[in-house]
């Protein structure tokens, strides 16, 4: 029988920590490739416009804070965005925060403006109920980076055969949690996969050891999806959809991760000198596995994490996210929940892909990745679609973040 986390002996924490970098994992997906999600990661990207970062009031005996209060004039583009297209995606934020105490009175008077109010009701509603806290990287930097992802389809069926051969896995029967935090409260958040071998818990599986077991491997197989780079990307956004050859339409997201980092096929690549670095976008990946087939396990296994699937209720919605609401396409954002709590609203002053045009917008944090670390961090949800894809496999943006949490509430430390 596996012991379970909390019956692990305080001895063990150097083995613990040794694994740690085959093991370590998120709770929630992966950043992009080309998009930067679950895994959220640019393989490459372009170079970012900069922007004028103000300086936090410095502290001669103390680290400055990750987030300092402001004022509602602080906030580039406030009084011209329209706070009421973020109203749906507040909502599904209190579904979750209504009955947490800090949360309680802010829920309920939005739920009493009902699902449409105006844009003046709206900010109102805000600037009277929210404090915005701005944000800021190692207590200095007010500028972090801003990626972005989106909900891919894909084309898969139910039956293997030699047009869709490529598994979209679940869960092993054999993969083994850790969650470091129940034993070790300095590693909270800190999440082991291994497997049992004998008397000793090894890191579980790479991609390409995984590919090498083949049906060794006891992950029940969902889906067989007819393109492995489409399925290579669907597993960096961390959700999709697949189509089916009778047209209907099967929706995926995130059930777990093998525990081994994340690592840019894109940037290996470059290393490989097969792409210079403005090639190495999701368009240019794909082209050259579809120029180089014979090299083109080679290329998915130099990225040796593997995310796990589980089909998802058909709905007209979003995909679900860290805080388990469906995501709102320009409204939602993946956060690093240690700065910034999973459902607050958050203001993002950035830009759009490839432009100084500015990307003002009142969003929600409900999702998280792997590669979004640190305060001032955001991965911004596009949507659904090859036109989303194109936003997101594109951004690679400068921006700053202000935190909007109701009155008394403080930002974490």
């Amino acid at each position: 029988m596996i012991p379970a986390p909390s019956r692990l002996a305080r001895p063990a924490l150097p083995f613990l920590l040794a694994l740690l970098g085959a093991c370590a994992a998120p709770q929630q997906a992966p950043d992009t490739e080309a998009p930067c999600p679950p895994q959220r990661a640019c393989p490459a990207c372009p170079a970012c416009p900069p922007t004028t970062t103000p300086t936090p009031p410095a502290d001669a005996t103390a680290e400055p804070p990750p987030a300092v209060q402001a004022s509602w004039s602080a906030l580039p583009g406030w009084s011209e965005d329209d706070p009421a297209e973020a109203w749906p995606a507040l909502l599904a934020s209190c579904s979750r925060l209504a009955r947490q105490m800090d949360w309680q009175s802010v829920c309920a008077a939005a739920s009493a403006l009902g699902r449409t109010p105006s844009s003046q009701q709206a900010r109102a509603y805000f600037e009277q109920h929210f404090v915005p806290w701005q944000l800021f990287n190692g207590g200095s930097s007010a500028e972090g980076l801003v990626t972005g992802y989106y909900e891919p389809l894909i084309r898969g069926s139910r039956s293997r055969s030699s047009q869709y051969a490529w598994p979209i896995h679940g869960v092993p029967a054999d993969m083994l949690t850790i969650e470091l935090g129940d034993v070790y409260p300095e590693l909270k958040s800190m999440r082991l996969r291994g497997r049992i071998v004998g008397n000793k818990v090894l890191p579980y599986w790479t991609r390409g050891q995984m590919e090498e077991r083949g049906n060794q491997v006891p992950a029940p197989v969902l889906l067989w999806a007819n393109d492995p780079i489409d399925l290579f990307f669907l597993q960096v956004q961390g959700s999709g959809r697949v189509r089916l050859p009778d047209g209907k339409t099967v929706r995926i997201g995130y059930a777990d991760q093998n525990g081994h980092p994340y690592q840019s096929i894109g940037r290996w690549l470059v290393a490989q000198g097969e792409l210079s670095l403005d090639q190495a976008s999701m368009d240019g990946i794909k082209r050259w596995a579809r120029d180089n087939p014979g090299r083109l396990r080679e290329m998915l296994n130099a990225n040796p994490s593997y995310v796990f699937f589980r089909e998802l209720p058909a709905s007209d919605g979003g995909p679900i996210g860290a805080l388990s609401v469906p995501l709102s396409e320009g409204r939602s954002i993946a956060v690093d929940p240690r700065y910034v709590p999973l459902g607050a609203p958050v203001f993002l002053a950035t830009s759009y892909p490839l432009s100084t045009r500015p990307l003002n917008r009142l969003v929600l944090a409900q999702d998280t990745g792997s590669a979004i670390k640190g305060a001032v961090r955001a991965d911004f949800f596009w949507g659904f679609g090859e036109s989303a894809g194109r936003e997101a496999g594109r951004m690679r943006q400068q921006g700053r973040m202000w935190v909007l949490l109701p009155k008394g509430m403080k930002p974490p430390r």
